[in-house]
């Protein structure tokens, strides 16, 4: 059997170009699907109908091993694969009823847009233009920042912390694995096996339709980097805007002078060298699989401190007073989404932001061919500060947004079809 992981959605549409040669091909033998980015649904709509034998979305790799068992046996193979076929066909039919939600207009969506009245608010002026390098961070200066609650998740152990450490039936699990992790991460902060870096900047900015534009200076004659951004199209049952990203930088039009901020982190400088110290010198593949769960916080942690660094350095974070639950749970001024999320989903557009803040140079970080972060443990994104700025999913895209965004970006239709085509609410050609 063949298994593919998913880490970022580019691969969504790379596994069903796999199924399909495997198909051309005239393999016979069962494909298994995970990963971050995969769902029983996309195998179910888009990878199974492509390939005639098995194909079976599994949840995390600690589920496989069931599977790979049933598959195995003749006699349990036979029921796996009518039991998957017939709930695969349910999620098609689910599916297509989603297909079915009203979506309008590119125009329409564009004319009922998520208006601010600039000609009220004065943008908040960051202390400094440009670019700022963290360079090894300290990781005990990113521990009170933890979200400990995905750290369990990664375990398979749901709950939120710390309540989870109490919980009658996985209390006692949850407190062993917390244990190990608080041994193990001292060990990281005092041996200093793996290296945290950081840069973030502040850029002069005004938006354009659904353009942010970014300028070489403060007299604002020179664009640098033009990012186009997507707006939603699904209408939901009283809804009365539809949000881009745009929405939340000042108008070239209005006459205010706005700013964008940007960042990108890793806290994975040699985490994958640890962890296969581990798994091949050791054997320990818990340990292993622990570092990189670390790894993934502190990464998430570093965001979390450079934000609050920044809302500070922009101005309306000085008077803040929020405790760590109060960042998670978001209650501060202004948004920070990054490219591959609901908001703006095009992970093409990382390779501007990269040389915006000349991030490889600058942390060691590096994107892929699929554009994929890496170290692993690694997060970027942008700055908003505007107050009304809120996280909003972009989904069910239409043809005509597809057409405009791709002239914007200087790419072919079916280029930019195949980059989104978890969001698109058509079938490509």
């Amino acid at each position: 059997m063949i298994g593919l992981s998913g880490l970022i959605t580019p691969s969504l549409e790379e596994m069903v170009h796999v199924a399909r040669e495997m198909e051309r091909q005239g393999f016979n033998i069962p494909l298994l699907i995970g990963g971050a980015t995969t769902s029983a649904k996309h195998t179910a709509v888009k990878i199974a109908p492509t390939y005639s034998h098995p194909v079976i979305h599994v949840k995390d790799a600690s589920r496989s091993v069931g599977v790979v068992e049933k598959l195995t046996k003749p006699e349990t193979r036979k029921t796996l694969d009518a039991e998957n076929r017939k709930s695969q066909e349910r999620e098609r039919e689910n599916f297509a009823k989603r297909k079915q939600r009203k979506t309008v207009p590119y125009e329409e969506a564009v004319n009922r847009k998520f208006n601010i009245h600039w000609e009220n608010y004065v943008p908040p002026v960051p202390e400094f233009i440009g670019c700022r390098q963290l360079e090894n961070l300290p990781l005990s200066e990113l521990v009170p920042y933890i979200d400990w609650s995905p750290f369990f998740l990664t375990w398979g152990l749901k709950g939120k912390h710390p309540f989870l450490l109490d919980d009658p039936e996985a209390g006692k699990h949850a407190r062993e694995l917390y244990e190990h992790a608080q041994k193990l991460l001292h060990r990281l902060i005092v041996e200093k096996n793996i290296q945290a870096n950081g840069v973030y900047g502040f850029f002069c900015a005004n938006s354009e339709g659904d353009d942010i534009l970014v300028f070489a200076d403060e007299s604002r004659e020179k664009v640098l980097w033009r990012f186009p951004m997507l707006r939603q199209q699904w209408e939901r049952e009283g809804q009365e805007s539809f949000r881009s990203l745009a929405d939340y930088i000042a108008p070239l039009s209005s006459g205010k002078k706005d700013y964008l901020g940007a960042f990108a982190v890793t806290a994975g400088i040699g985490a994958d060298e640890l962890a296969n110290h581990f798994q091949k010198d050791l054997n320990d593949d818990y340990s292993s699989i622990m570092v990189k769960a670390l790894a993934d916080r502190l990464a998430e942690a570093f965001a979390e401190y450079l934000h609050a660094k920044s809302r500070k350095e922009w101005g309306f974070g000085k008077t803040e007073n929020l405790s760590n639950d109060d960042l998670i749970s978001e209650k501060y001024q202004g948004i920070r989404p990054a490219y591959g999320y609901p908001a703006c989903p095009d992970h093409t557009e990382k390779e501007k932001l990269w040389k915006l803040l000349d991030a490889e140079a600058s942390t060691g970080m590096k994107l892929t061919e699929s554009f994929a972060m890496y170290p692993g443990a690694s997060v970027s994104g942008l700055y908003f500060s505007h107050p009304e700025a809120k996280y909003f999913a972009i989904d069910l895209i239409t043809r005509d947004q597809i057409e405009n965004y791709a002239r914007r970006k200087q790419f072919s239709i079916s280029e930019m079809e195949r980059w989104l085509a978890p969001y698109l609410g058509y079938e490509a050609e």
